[in-house]
């Protein structure tokens, strides 16, 4: 098998939490992302799921080190991007692109569509006459369904779901490998996130790109990701392939999360597993299992060993020291 495309290992984010009367001494640390590891494959969706503030984003945003880490290993395409000066880490980023959350804030007011769509190309210098720049953000505008007509409005003049198509657009016009899709339909009308999701994976089959998808929202995670990474409080605690966690997800926070999701088949629908008490607080982490002051089938030994991301079946990992598969009636 070839190499993945990006691998991490390890990575860890704490932000220091600063006090005291000139405000300089450190009073605290929040854990915002504990060690987490994956790997993407060239042309592959691997999404990242979990409740709100658990890390995911920050997460994606090291990637590009718009977050700096605090440790761990970043390796895109053979290459260390933690080791790499400024200037390497701005060629880099030509293969790594980034779609934010919210198309109202992501695109500068300013600047017409042209120019937004253009700057990557600016940036990284790939176009030789201010003809063959237009010409390519023309081209750009119509593989994401938008007109060249629109090249000389302002993002105002668009919809939520016209912008996130230009932020799209702006993304892929330095031609990445692997995108970061960071909440990309959260913000939008659900009829439009079928739009958009769907265009992503049109995307994927003609250029081959790879996407780190960012979500909370099951349902689009299941239709778009071929295998998702489950985190909690700053962890990963399961990894795996989207139809076999959908179907028998093993992690007792895998199980609650799948619960708590929607279903299109009342009837069908599994019992609904209630956690007891609310997210701890990324300042003050539990010991052992960050989960355990909420998990079903905690045992003491959960309150002191934190487990470890292992193999529990081929191509599954979990990091529990008791769960097993809770199979989703059929």
């Amino acid at each position: 098998m070839s190499e993945p495309l990006l691998t991490v290992r390890d990575l860890t984010k704490h932000f220091s939490i600063t006090g005291g009367p000139m405000g300089v001494r450190a009073v605290g640390t929040v854990r915002a992302v504990d060690g987490v590891s994956f790997s993407i494959n060239t042309g592959e969706t691997l999404a990242l799921v979990g409740e709100s503030g658990c890390g995911k984003s920050t997460t994606g945003r090291m990637l590009l080190r718009l977050t700096e880490p605090t440790a761990g290993s970043i390796h895109f395409d053979g290459n260390d991007l933690m080791k790499l000066s400024a200037g390497e880490l701005r060629r880099a980023r030509q293969h790594i692109q980034i779609v934010f959350q919210d198309p109202y804030a992501s695109l500068s007011p300013r600047q017409r569509i042209e120019d937004i769509v253009a700057e990557p190309l600016d940036v990284h210098r790939l176009y030789k006459s201010r003809t063959e720049r237009r010409e390519r953000v023309v081209e750009l505008l119509r593989l994401v369904g938008l007109d060249a007509l629109h090249l000389r409005r302002r993002p105002f003049e668009f919809s939520g779901g016209q912008r996130q198509r230009i932020a799209i657009a702006r993304a892929l016009a330095p031609e990445p490998r692997l995108v970061v899709a960071d909440e990309p339909v959260s913000a939008l009308d659900v009829s439009i996130q079928a739009q958009v999701v769907n265009l992503l994976q049109d995307l994927q089959e003609k250029l081959g790109v790879a996407y780190l998808f960012i979500s909370h929202d099951l349902a689009v995670v299941r239709h778009i990701a071929r295998r998702v990474a489950v985190m909690y409080l700053g962890r990963l605690v399961e990894l795996s392939e989207t139809e076999t966690l959908f179907t028998a997800p093993y992690h007792p926070y895998s199980q609650a999360l799948l619960s708590a999701a929607p279903a299109a088949d009342p009837e069908r629908r599994r019992n609904r597993i209630i956690l007891s008490g609310d997210v701890p607080s990324p300042v003050n982490v539990p010991s052992g299992c960050h989960f355990h002051p909420r998990c079903p089938i905690a045992r003491p030994l959960c309150r002191t060993n934190p487990p470890t991301l292992r193999e529990v079946a081929p191509g599954r990992l979990a990091a529990c020291h008791f769960a097993a598969p809770d199979p989703i009636p059929a």
